[in-house]
């Protein structure tokens, strides 16, 4: 009789099962037939932030933002078992149960844990991956038709006109 409630109890979560993925593809195939379909250039352009993009999607990227975004998880993930242990480390009935052991392994297991992570933190900082290198960017050199020297002289213009224009006015 047991076996009876317990593989009904199980057809039920199954039953929840096939109707959910029933429903969502009920849903795909109403929604796939009700749409409109007019496709243009437009539409078939690729979006990127509201921009138009200007290069390849297979751009190479710094590697320390990886590097940053796999540390930045490291420390969530010790949130999240933090957070549960504090539950349980805090539980004074579960304490006296224990006459105190328990208190003292999980806090114990607790400072091993943070530990490895400071630890794996300082090999990543004594290691470099922490410090972010600016990259020197050089000018690219380009051949104009009309020579440098009159650049120069157009630049010195301005650069008079700026000086004087911008400085207060004493009285």
């Amino acid at each position: 009789m047991d076996q009876d409630e317990y593989l009904s109890a199980f057809g039920e979560v199954l039953l929840f099962i096939v109707a959910g993925i029933v429903f969502i593809l009920v849903t795909l195939l109403v929604s796939k037939l009700i749409r409109p379909n007019r496709p243009n250039s437009e539409k078939l352009s690729t979006y990127e932030s509201g921009e138009e993009p200007i290069s390849y999607a297979w751009v190479q990227f710094n590697i320390r933002f990886y590097i940053v975004a796999l540390i930045f998880l490291l420390f969530e993930v010790e949130i999240v078992f933090l957070f549960p242990w504090s539950t349980v480390f805090a539980d004074k009935e579960l304490i006296a149960e224990t006459n105190g052991a328990w208190g003292w392994y999980s806090f114990i297991e607790m400072i091993v844990f943070i530990g490895v992570l400071a630890l794996g933190l300082a090999y990543a900082w004594a290691k470099g991956y922490l410090d972010w290198v600016k990259p020197d960017p050089t000018p690219t050199e380009y051949k104009s038709s009309v020579p440098k020297e009159m650049y120069d002289m157009v630049s010195e213009k301005y650069k008079d006109d700026n000086k004087t224009s911008y400085q207060p006015k004493l009285r």
